[in-house]
């Protein structure tokens, strides 16, 4: 058992790529043999983690949206309508060009992003002021030729689980509300993900192509790189224009619409599970958890009573809401212990002949390790309170973590240095050279400019030594 063990063992979460690919397979996450490159395939496991992520954006997004659903094809007279947004997408485009054997009239794109998908539909569909705001979301599979190194969850050519939602508004700033109102949805989300996320208003020449600009929100990973989690855009009239959207105002003159996109992918899971996991598996927040609570019977020849006991548990926490698992299989308790360790259950009960005397059962942390005795006539409550104190834990922890790796630097020597283990914070002076050759020169670029920056400061661009009065993040990002 011991080298079975052994043979099952992660790598030191400090390699933290080889950690990650492993825990995937282990934890049993995604598989990763699929015989196309940049294609994954859910585990059961790993699917039942993506629903319970996935009901929570939509639980936050139904109290004013609707969800929907648009074709995969989109004509090539479609796509190709709004330059700057097929320019931003052209190399990454996967056409379909026959039926059978039979080449088609118009080739149809496997959508990248769903914008000349909707767009179209939204012609049609709004006619007055009357009509907005229309907000409506789905989530799909988006397809994307990716030709940089692939990552299961993290860099995709087929992104299983893309949330994009797409509203259309009376004004340009109705719509910049919603954008902001985007970023509060996803910063809550990623709130019960346990996960803190930086949002920053993206330079110029990194927003989304066609939009006015862009708001993203990005996680800080292990190794010290960032991962854009989550992008708002604002879109001003441009598609409208381009998909003719007017509506007729309370003047009865017909004027073009303002819209925006938002969206988020699996990239939320693989941020989670990589910032909550340790060295023996995933550590899942109890809201995602498939199982919140894993009983295991320490089991001798006379065990009825304690099999007995440990089915009347199940049942109280599961009518208490509780996803619940009880373990009686015939493998040792510390390979059940390490079994369900790998899989990242928050709360882990153990009860025994001795446990029963007392009327008690042993509780074990996922997070921290910490074991403490309960009595069975509290647990139910002890569990409850425990879980909420879990989530607590780990999303205070992974903030604590991200501020510590916040560095202010003012020298550009200073800014390469601390690039190593987190995000540099500095000033600049706007000019985009700079913002370019931070890429050239140390491999990190500007993230953004944060949303919550304070007004009134003042310093030195480290590039290029100018007076600057808007502060940014750099990183190295996936």
């Amino acid at each position: 058992m011991a080298e079975q063990e052994k043979e099952a063992a992660l790598p030191s979460k400090d390699n933290f790529s080889e950690w990650y690919n492993d825990l995937l397979m282990k934890g049993e996450i995604m598989d990763v043999r699929y015989p196309v490159k940049g294609l994954y395939v859910w585990f059961p496991f790993g699917f039942s983690i993506r629903r319970n992520v996935y009901n929570i954006i939509r639980k936050l997004l139904d109290k004013d949206h609707q969800e929907t659903l648009f074709p995969l094809l989109i004509p090539e007279n479609e796509f190709m309508k709004e330059a700057e947004h097929i320019k931003g997408f052209e190399d990454e485009v996967y056409w379909v060009t026959h039926g059978g054997t039979t080449p088609l009239d118009v080739k149809l794109a496997l959508r990248p992003t769903s914008e000349t998908a909707i767009y179209p539909m939204y012609k049609l569909w709004i006619r007055s002021h009357a009509d907005m705001p229309l907000k409506l979301y789905q989530i799909v599979n988006t397809f994307r030729y990716e030709t940089k190194h692939t990552r299961p969850l993290i860099r995709l050519r087929e992104i299983t689980s893309f949330k994009e939602a797409h509203t259309v508004h009376a004004t340009w700033e109705d719509a910049a509300s919603q954008v902001d109102e985007a970023i509060r949805i996803y910063t809550e989300f990623y709130r019960q993900l346990a996960v803190p996320v930086l949002a920053s208003r993206r330079p110029d020449w990194d927003k989304f192509p066609g939009a006015d600009y862009t708001i993203a929100t990005d996680a800080l990973m292990p190794d010290g790189k960032t991962l854009q989690v989550g992008t708002a855009h604002h879109l001003g009239d441009n598609f409208a224009k381009t998909f003719d959207i007017t509506y007729e105002n309370t003047d009865g003159e017909q004027v073009y619409a303002y819209q925006t996109c938002y969206g988020i992918s699996e990239r939320s899971i693989a941020a989670m599970i990589s910032i909550h996991g340790d060295d023996k598996g995933l550590v899942l927040p109890p809201a995602i958890a498939p199982v919140q609570v894993v009983i295991i019977p320490i089991i001798f020849k006379e065990s009825q009573d304690v099999l007995e006991a440990c089915e009347n548990l199940k049942v109280t926490l599961e009518e208490a809401g509780l996803r619940v698992k009880m373990d009686a299989s015939d493998i040792r308790p510390g390979a059940k212990y390490y079994k369900w360790e790998m899989r990242g259950v928050p709360v882990r009960l153990e009860l025994g002949p001795r446990d029963l005397k007392n009327n008690a059962a042993m509780l074990a942390r996922r997070d921290t390790g910490e074991k403490q005795q309960v009595s069975l006539d509290t647990i139910k409550d002890e569990v409850l309170s425990l879980l909420y104190k879990i989530h607590e834990d780990l999303y205070d922890k992974a903030k604590a973590r991200v501020q510590e790796r916040i560095f202010e630097c003012e020298e550009f020597d200073v800014m390469k240095e601390k690039l190593n283990q987190g995000i540099a914070k500095i000033f600049w002076c706007g000019n985009k050279e700079c913002g370019l050759k931070l890429e050239d020169e140390i491999g990190a670029g500007i993230l953004g400019i944060p949303t919550d920056q304070a007004e009134g400061c003042s310093g030195k661009c480290p590039v290029c030594g100018l007076d600057a009065n808007t502060q940014v993040y750099v990183a190295r990002t996936y």
